[in-house]
Formats: C-alpha cells, structure tokens, sequence
C-alpha cells in the first residue's frame, strides 16, 4: 500500500519538525485530514499550542479546533510518524553566510527515529543541491539507513505568505519533487489532499530548491531596481510613486515599489544562491549588485531623515523622533532581520533619541533581538515621525494627529508612501522613497 493511501486511512502518520510560522500552518492543515504529530524542540513553545495558542501570533484559536494532531518535544511520539515534513528556519550569519544549522540538527534528529519505509520531505529554503548534498548524508549516517532503497526524500518549498489572509495554504500551487518517480508521485498526492490550487511536480530535487530560492530573488532584484531608481528621482526633485504611477499604464510594466527588504525570506534567500554559486565558481554580479542596494537603505533613509530634522532648523543632537513599526512587514509579529532595526540604529548614530512603538511587535523580542524596546504608547513633542511599516492602523492618521506629536514644524517621513496627499502641505516636510 503506498504511504499516501496508508496516510489517508490514518495508518500511518505525519509529523511535521519545527512549527514556526511555516510549520505550524502546515501541520494544522494537513491535520484536517491525516493523523498528524506536531515537532518541536522548543517546551515553551509546544505548551502554548497545547493551549491552542499560536506563539507568532498568526492563527486564531479556532485554527486549532477539531484537528487531529498532537503537540510533542519527544523523539517517542515523534518515532511514530511514517512522514516526516521538515520546516525549519534556514538563516544567514552576521556574514550573510547560510546557517545550516537548524536544518543539520533537525536531519539527525529525524535520523534518530526513521525507519524502513519511511518518507522525509524538506520545506525549508536552500540553495539547490542543499537537501541531497548536506541533509540526506546526516539522516543515512544517523539513522544506519539508506536513501532510496530504505527511505525516500523529497522537497517541497514552503509558499507561505504571513499576514495574507487570502493567499492561505490551500489556495497557493504546491512544488513537489522526490528523490525518484515514485516518491515525487507519492508526495505530489500527500500534498493534492490539502492543496485546492493544485500541485506541480518538479522535475528534480534541485530544481525545486532553485525554483524557490529564485522566487524571492527576483522579489529582491525588482525591489532594489526601484530602490535605486528612487534614490535617482529623489535627486531630480520628483516623486517615484508618480513615476511608476505613469509607466504602469503600460501593460507589460511590472509594478514594484521602493522599500525596506528585511524578512527571514527575501532579505535571505538570495545569499543561499550566490553562497552555492560562488562554491561552483561563479561571482554572480547581479545578485548581489541588488542586496548592496537593499542593505544600503536603512541608512539611506536616517540619512534623509537626519537631513530634513537640520532643514527644518532643529538641531538633530536633541532631536527625539518617532519610529512607527518595526516588523519586517505589515501586519505580522515577525521581527526576524527586520531593516526598521537597522534604520533605528543610523538614525541612533547621528545622537537622535528615538522611539518605537508597533502595535503587533513584543517589546520584550525586541529588546532581546536588538537591544532596544518599544514604548507602551505614542507621546508628544517629537521632532520628527518615521512611519515605517504600513500597518492597517496606521491608514487611518492624518495630518491632523501628525501635527498634534510634534513640536515646531512637523516632519513625516513616510517610507512607504502611505500618506501622499501630505507631500503638499503647508509648514509641512514630507519626505518618502
């Protein structure tokens, strides 16, 4: 009976290792027709979703309501698990170097527990070769099993978005792959149970990790093209929004927007390629010509803003700012490799007191990520306000609040362009990519 069927007559199980913002979704979902066992390493963690309580804060806990799935730091309830679905985080050091840390402990940990017969399907994001060159080597050498004739292996990128609720799971195309036909048929139809949209069957391993990996660096390359042109409209005295506005009216035109790139995706991903292109011999150009750009605005923009503070006649030294947002996008709690971080700390640099506040963010993950925490509640008196992330509450202030924060004239730097019709406003500065 294949692995598919015996899952579905609930015969077999799956466990998914690591349930962060992508694990978690994914367990749950597969729950609502197999068997399922919840991995993690982290108690705390596993104690909260016990209590049908998300620690990212995504789902609601309803989500956890009716599903067939059990929460466990043990490798015992992990070992009867027959499908393993890994979906740990793959970052980058202080070096942008990949750190394969999390996925190589989470390989000996299945090691561990795999048996004969068993399937591993990796979900985290690599460089292509990744899974069948670093992965599969620790799970034969822990385990004393052998791939393809013990075990089978697969990939399949995760396509979570966070904070998308109508992009779920469910409705996003699914990339499988397996080590050979036959695991590549076996894991496309696990997935086909919980994938409306549908499944595409890769033709290797490595050209799923590539197809992943290349998703989000070209995410990444688009943004910079428009952070750089933003830094050249800026010279010339005109507003990008109205540029790309304009050239969006024809229709082959790809419409991207200036911003900060942070994340644990885009902001990484792209590092994972050129680290396995530069091993084969390759100095890719283009790539990395674009991360240069993205990493470069953060100061960029406490740059401008330090700038407008002195043209406004206040003294940046005793200026105290507002930064509104800190996570890495809107409307979600991740904090991961967020550049609004790394703008706080160049604006810090020109001896600016600054503020934060973000009405999703934890102070206290703040404070243990960066060093800085968040203040309960908006004050008064600033000298300038950086609006960083366009969270939906944030949509509904007005000039009108923006003047009643500030002392002398007020000064908005609004990085995604969210209040445009203030760029005009008298005794106003309005500054924006």
């Amino acid at each position: 009976m294949s692995i598919a069927l015996k899952l579905k007559n609930k015969e077999a199980k799956i466990a998914v290792v690591g349930l962060g913002y992508v694990g978690l979704p994914i367990a749950l979902e597969f729950a609502k027709h197999f068997s399922v066992i919840g991995f993690d390493i982290n108690q705390q963690r596993v104690d909260m979703m016990c209590e049908h309580r998300d620690p990212s804060q995504e789902l609601e806990s309803s989500a956890f309501m009716g599903k067939d799935i059990v929460f466990t730091t043990s490798l015992d309830v992990l070992r009867q698990a027959s499908f393993f679905i890994v979906a740990v985080p793959t970052p980058v050091d202080d070096h942008k170097i990949p750190d394969l840390t999390p996925l190589i402990k989470a390989s000996g940990t299945l090691g561990k527990v795999l048996k004969v017969g068993d399937y591993v399907v990796y979900e985290s994001t690599v460089y292509p070769g990744c899974t069948e060159e670093d992965c599969v080597p620790v799970l034969e050498e822990v385990s004393g099993l052998k791939a393809f004739t013990d075990f089978k292996y697969g990939y399949s990128p995760e396509r979570i978005n966070p904070g998308d609720r109508e992009r779920t799971i469910d409705k996003i195309i699914k990339v499988v792959s397996g080590c050979d036909a036959e695991s590549a048929e076996e894991v496309a139809a696990v997935y086909a149970t919980i994938i409306t949209a549908g499944v595409f069957k890769a033709k290797s391993v490595k050209v799923a990790e590539a197809a992943k990996v290349i998703e989000n660096t070209q995410r990444d390359l688009n943004i910079s093209l428009m952070n750089e042109l933003s830094i050249i409209f800026n010279k010339m005295d005109i507003r990008t929004h109205d540029v790309i506005e304009a050239a969006a009216t024809k229709w082959n035109f790809l419409k991207f927007y200036p911003g900060l790139v942070g994340g644990h995706c885009i902001g990484v991903d792209p590092y994972y390629l050129t680290h396995k292109s530069i091993q084969m011999g390759y100095d890719p150009q283009v790539i990395l010509s674009g991360r240069r750009i993205n990493d470069g605005m953060p100061a960029y923009v406490a740059k401008k803003t330090a700038q407008a503070i002195i043209k406004s006649g206040k003294e940046a030294k005793r200026a105290k700012i507002l930064v509104m947002g800190v996570t890495f996008k809107e409307d979600v709690s991740d904090i991961r490799n967020s550049k609004v971080a790394e703008l706080i700390e160049e604006i810090k640099g020109y001896s600016i007191d600054v503020e934060v506040v973000d009405p999703y963010a934890s102070s206290a993950e703040v404070q243990h990520e960066y060093g800085f925490g968040l203040v309960d509640e908006i004050g008064v008196a600033y000298d300038a306000v950086v609006v960083a992330v366009n969270h939906k509450a944030y949509k509904a202030y007005d000039e009108a609040f923006f003047r009643s924060i500030q002392a002398g004239t007020p000064i908005l730097i609004d990085i995604k362009s969210i209040y445009r019709d203030l760029e005009n406003s008298p005794n106003f500065i309005y500054w924006s990519l």
